[in-house]
């Protein structure tokens, strides 16, 4: 008998636990910080969000759920909340960056893309130094992009894209150590790639197509053993000169390559074909020239292979069926 008290008082104490730590977490606040900014962000957005911002605790608070794109933790210790993530995407929120959302200093993710958001990222940006993810795509953003964003060493994802954004690639982007996506495409970026970019051990996709760069992949990947994890690198839409070095097969990991649209020139060398899982390789619209040797018909992987716009020798032939390669938010981001 008293073995079964002890255990009815083990699952009522466990009960009463749970109850408190519920208790705590509906009538714990939010920490003012985050309140104060959020509302910032509020009068800033206009009706098509705050519609469903009820409520005075961005978090909720009794009966009241939290506010629409608004995610919240309770810090250890159960004293206080604050916003983890912010996701107010395809709303049509018109305006400059609002600045209020650099002082979420513990968001991890934030998600404004598919807007019409304009101006720049504002410099404050390197204050989110818990961010993993920042998805602005799809807006009007435009001057350079902020080397602050160097300064964000948790950050995985970073998806830029689709904007009006001018300038160089700063090199600053090679100061984040945990960076997997890197998404510029279709802005109006210059210069040269930064081959410090090759540093990073954990990117595996690569995109800056569509923009105004120029040089040659040879000064991209002469840092050796540079992009180790690469497995798609996105160069097409330039002015990339040059040819395509031999070096670029040391790249084992990549699967897809789009050159597509540059002024690149030369033969297409035999070592490519040894990148063991290389499935789309598009050389279109170029100066290549030559032969293209017959180990890439050979290849296990490889799918397709355009050629379209070169100057091959006759009877060199394409493989597969082009397609444009797009990829949607839901493939990519976790």
């Amino acid at each position: 008998m008293a073995t079964k008290c002890r255990v009815c008082s083990s699952v009522i104490n466990l009960f009463l636990i749970v109850l408190l730590l519920l208790d705590v977490f509906v009538h714990c606040k939010t920490l003012k910080r985050d309140v104060k900014a959020l509302n910032e962000i509020k009068a800033s957005l206009g009706w098509r969000v705050v519609y469903a911002w009820v409520g005075d605790d961005p978090c909720g608070d009794g009966d009241l759920p939290p506010w629409s794109g608004v995610t919240c933790s309770t810090v250890s210790g159960g004293d206080y909340r604050v916003v983890t993530e912010l996701e107010v995407y395809a709303v049509s929120i018109v305006g400059p960056f609002p600045i209020a959302v650099t002082n979420l200093m513990d968001l991890t993710r934030l998600d404004l893309h598919n807007n019409k958001l304009t101006g720049p990222i504002p410099s404050q940006i390197g204050r989110l130094k818990h961010l993993k993810i920042l998805n602005l795509r799809w807006n009007k953003l435009q001057d350079a992009v902020p080397p602050e964003i160097g300064e964000l060493k948790q950050l995985t994802h970073l998806y830029l894209s689709f904007n009006n954004f001018k300038g160089e690639i700063p090199k600053e982007l090679a100061n984040l150590p945990e960076l997997r996506y890197l998404q510029l495409h279709e802005n109006r970026l210059t210069g040269k790639i930064p081959p410090e970019l090759g540093n990073l051990q954990n990117l595996q996709y690569l995109d800056v197509g569509n923009n105004h760069l120029v040089g040659t992949i040879r000064e991209l990947i002469h840092i050796e053993g540079c992009f180790p994890a690469l497995r798609n690198m996105y160069l097409n839409n330039n002015y990339f000169t040059g040819g395509i070095p031999a070096q670029l097969a040391n790249l084992t990991n990549l699967e897809i390559l789009y050159l597509s649209y540059n002024k690149m020139s030369g033969i297409v060398p035999f070592a490519l074909a040894r990148i063991p899982r290389l499935t789309y390789l598009y050389l279109d619209h170029n100066q290549f020239s030559g032969r293209i040797p017959d180990a890439f018909y050979k290849h296990r992987f490889l799918k397709e292979m355009y050629i379209e716009g070169n100057s091959f020798r006759p009877g060199v032939n394409p493989i597969g069926i082009h397609q444009v390669l797009e990829l949607s938010d839901s493939e990519f981001i976790v």
